[in-house]
C-alpha cells in the first residue's frame, strides 16, 4: 500500500466523520433544548396555559359525544384578545397511550374577565367515565 492510498484512507475517513457531525449534530441540539427531561403529560411551559382551566367534563346524554367546558381568564396586563385551547380527551387522568383532542376557540377575552367555551370531542364508550385537560394554550390573533 503505498502512499497515495493512506492519503485517500484518511480524507476518506475525515469526509465519513465530517458527514456523521452534520448528521447528528442538529438531532442532538433539538433533544437538548426540547427539554427532554419534561413530564409529557404536562401542558407545556408559558404563561398563557396558567389562565385556561377545564371547569367541567362530561358526556352528552343524546350524541355520546363528550364535552368539555374551557374557562379562560383574561390578564389584566394585556389588552382584550382571544385563546385557541387543545382539550385533551382521556378515560383516566393518568397519561398513557393517545388521547383523542379537540380544538377550542376563545374570542374577546377582555383583562380580568372570565369567558367560556366547550370543546366538543369524540363519541364516548358507555362503560367509561371521561376525563378532560388542556393540552395547549395559546393566544391568537383577533380577526375582524
Amino acid at each position: 500500500m503505498g502512499a497515495t492510498a493512506l492519503k485517500w484512507q484518511g480524507w476518506l475517513v475525515g469526509l465519513v466523520g465530517l458527514a456523521g457531525l452534520l448528521v447528528f449534530a442538529p438531532l442532538g441540539l433539538y433533544v437538548w433544548a426540547s427539554g427532554g427531561d419534561r413530564d409529557p403529560a404536562a401542558p407545556p411551559p408559558g404563561p398563557v396555559v396558567q389562565d385556561v382551566r377545564v371547569t367541567a367534563c362530561r358526556v352528552d346524554p343524546v350524541s355520546r359525544r363528550v364535552v368539555g367546558v374551557v374557562e379562560v381568564t383574561g390578564r389584566p396586563d394585556a389588552g382584550p384578545g382571544s385563546y385557541v385551547v387543545t382539550v385533551e380527551f382521556r378515560d383516566r387522568e393518568e397519561a398513557g397511550g393517545r388521547a383523542a383532542q379537540a380544538l377550542v376557540k376563545i374570542p374577546g377575552v377582555a383583562p380580568g374577565a372570565t369567558e367560556r367555551g366547550e370543546a366538543l370531542g369524540p363519541v364516548w364508550p358507555p362503560a367509561t367515565v371521561p376525563w378532560c385537560g388542556v393540552a395547549a394554550a395559546e393566544p391568537a390573533p383577533e380577526t375582524r
